[in-house]
């Protein structure tokens, strides 16, 4: 009876031991997991696209994943909507990340910058080919100082310093909108508006990706448009600068 007893014991000791361990495992586990970095993004081809779960691929996806994993850097793909990617970096609660992202000066008040991990060609005009009140070949201001053409603006969105210091001037007609390009792209099919700005990177893959035929649409093209702007990794100030730092020694720049 003794011994059986004593076994009894050793074998509830073995039992709590057990599940302490796996508790403790558990816990480790989470610590973990909270401690990786969330690079989040959005369906955006050329730029990003979603090969498989976790795994993104693209003009600037590539040289972030590829930043990242050298430079043994823990993190995990998140998808969500661009509108909603800075309002995380603002709230700054976690470890994140945004990729292929312009730099301005409001951004960098909640903001961490990476090097650039990309150059734009120069920004376009996207607009129905039957719409026969805009062409391409004029400058940003006479397109801008039209009233009587409506441009279609993302809210909470930056095309770079030019076209944004140049809306800001001139204050076009427009119309600010929450959707990603895909729905703005059906809203010029449904007349909502003439135009609104893109990257010659991904209009083609825009168009297409929302199954519609490249030869309903026509670029715009602009005499005085400078080189296309450059697109970096932004993460929240939680954020360590030693981490940017290791990042930016990884960076490598594709070639056009």
């Amino acid at each position: 009876m003794h011994s059986l007893r004593i076994s009894s014991l050793t074998l509830k000791r073995i039992v709590n031991s057990f599940f302490t361990f796996i508790l403790l495992l558990i816990m480790n586990t989470y610590v973990f997991s909270d401690d990786r970095i969330r690079i989040h993004y959005n369906e955006r081809p050329p730029y990003l696209i979603t090969v498989s779960t976790g795994l993104v691929t693209g003009l600037t996806a590539d040289v972030a994943r590829n930043a990242f994993q050298n430079a043994g850097i823990a993190h995990y793909w998140v998808k969500t909507p661009s509108k909603r990617q800075m309002k995380i970096l603002k709230e700054n609660k976690g470890k994140d990340c945004l990729v292929g992202w312009f730099k301005n000066a409001e951004r960098k008040k909640f903001a961490k910058y990476t090097k650039s991990i990309y150059q734009n060609k120069p920004m376009i005009g996207l607009a129905l080919f039957s719409n026969t009140n805009i062409d391409g070949g004029k400058s940003v201001e006479n397109v801008l100082q039209n009233q009587n053409l409506l441009l279609l603006t993302k809210s909470g969105y930056s095309y770079g310093k030019y076209l944004d210091n140049a809306i800001e001037k001139f204050k076009p007609n427009s119309y600010t909108v929450t959707v990603e390009n895909i729905n703005m792209l059906m809203m010029l099919n449904f007349a909502r508006a003439d135009y609104f700005f893109t990257t010659e990177e991904e209009m083609k893959g825009l168009i297409t990706s929302a199954g519609f035929s490249l030869g309903d649409y026509k670029t715009i093209h602009f005499s005085n448009m400078p080189l296309g702007n450059k697109r970096y990794i932004l993460c929240s100030k939680n954020v360590k600068d030693k981490t940017i730092e290791k990042l930016n020694e990884w960076i490598k720049l594709p070639q056009n």
